[in-house]
């Protein structure tokens, strides 16, 4: 009798074993089913997916920081640089030098790019409901093309006028400062006709003196070919 009783609980074990396999089975594939279709998602993420998500989530523990010192009347950037190393800090002037790097010899045609970007970097944000609005009363002129003429369609508004008028005058303001007038040399080669062609001349000298000046030599000995 006792014989009978082990081995039926023996059974029992069996069975219960078997269920407890059964289950960690049946996790398991649901576990790995989760996990095919999390990996699924991010293979359709943009590459700097995770890169755009640190930096997010910087931005988040940044702006609640700022919150709360704000909160407690402190300064928050005099705060954030007591806690920045050495180390730290010549790393981040030196990623702030490579975003504007002075790439020393340039063109006219890099200067303007330089101001454009620079110009671009100051206008305000744009008001999408604006867009919007301006894009339905447009219609296909919105997008331009060869045959499309735009004028009066279009009306610039006062702030819009105002703000270039700004610019301009900002910009006059600045050429100012270094358009001093030099004091002129007698003993100089006259390579020019007035003074705006002389200025002309001058910076052509800047930027490209550098890399004609064999040729400019062999010209005035009369040994170039």
């Amino acid at each position: 009798m006792e014989q009978e009783k082990t081995a039926a609980q023996k059974l029992v074990d069996r069975k219960e074993r078997l269920r407890n396999l059964h289950k960690l089975r049946q996790e398991a594939r649901t576990h790995n089913h989760q996990e095919v279709i999390a990996e699924d998602a991010r293979k359709k993420l943009p590459n700097n997916w995770e890169a755009r998500k640190r930096q997010a989530d910087w931005i988040m523990a940044d702006e609640k920081a700022r919150e709360e010192a704000k909160a407690e009347g402190k300064d928050y950037d005099r705060l954030k640089l007591l806690q920045i190393s050495a180390i730290d800090a010549e790393r981040i002037e030196r990623k702030q030098r490579k975003k504007n790097p002075d790439g020393g010899f340039a063109t006219f045609e890099a200067q303007t790019a330089r101001q454009y970007a620079r110009l671009v970097k100051n206008m305000p944000a744009r008001d999408m409901k604006k867009y919007e609005k301006q894009r339905q009363d447009l219609g296909e002129a919105f997008y331009g093309g060869p045959n499309t003429v735009l004028h009066g369609l279009v009306k610039d508004s006062p702030d819009a006028i105002n703000n270039m008028v700004k610019d301009l005058e900002q910009q006059i303001e600045k050429r100012k400062k270094y358009s001093r007038r030099r004091t002129y040399n007698d003993d100089a080669d006259v390579d020019f006709i007035n003074e705006r062609n002389s200025k002309f001349n001058k910076k052509l000298e800047r930027f490209y003196g550098e890399h004609t000046a064999e040729i400019k030599q062999n010209l005035e000995r009369g040994t170039a070919i």
